[in-house]
C-alpha cells in the first residue's frame, strides 16, 4: 500500500506510536471498499473504552495526510454517534483534510457545525478553511 509521507510502514504519518500507526493502517486498508459499518467496527475495536483524545487527533491528522477526507468525516460521525467529546484539534485535522482535498464546501460546513456547538474555532481552523477555499478556487 502506497502511503503519502511514509518511508516505511514502521515510521509513518509522523507518528512514532505503534498502536496509532496500526489503527491508521487498518483504517486505510478499508478505503477501497469503504463501508461505514465496518469502519465503525474497526474504531470500536481500537477504542473499547472510548477514544483517547490525543490518539484520535493523531489518527485524524494521519488520515488528512493521506487525503482521506471521507474517512475523517466518518471518524467525526462515529464520535457523534457514540456521544464522545470532540475538540478543536479534531475539527482542525478534518478541516485540514478538506483543504488538502480542495473540499471548500465541507470546510465551511464544519465551521458552521463548530459555531453551533461548544467547540471554538481558532486561527488554525480558519487558516485551513481559507486554504480549502483557495484550493477550491473560491478565494479571491
Amino acid at each position: 500500500m502506497e502511503l503519502r509521507g511514509c518511508r516505511s510502514e514502521d515510521r509513518c504519518f509522523g507518528v512514532k506510536e505503534d498502536q496509532t500507526q496500526s489503527i491508521l493502517l487498518r483504517l486505510l486498508r478499508q478505503r477501497a471498499s469503504l463501508e461505514p459499518a465496518t469502519f465503525f467496527d474497526t474504531l470500536d475495536e481500537a477504542f473499547p473504552q472510548g477514544p483517547d483524545q490525543r490518539k484520535t487527533t493523531r489518527i485524524l491528522s494521519g488520515l488528512a495526510k493521506q487525503r482521506a477526507l471521507d474517512m475523517t468525516l466518518l471518524v467525526l460521525s462515529w464520535h457523534e454517534m457514540n456521544r464522545y467529546e470532540l475538540n478543536h484539534y479534531h475539527y482542525n485535522a478534518v478541516v485540514d483534510a478538506c483543504a488538502k482535498c480542495c473540499a471548500w464546501t465541507q470546510a465551511l460546513q464544519l465551521l458552521s457545525v463548530m459555531a453551533q456547538s461548544v467547540v471554538e474555532s481558532d486561527t488554525i481552523t480558519f487558516s485551513a478553511a481559507v486554504s480549502a477555499c483557495e484550493k477550491g478556487g473560491k478565494w479571491e
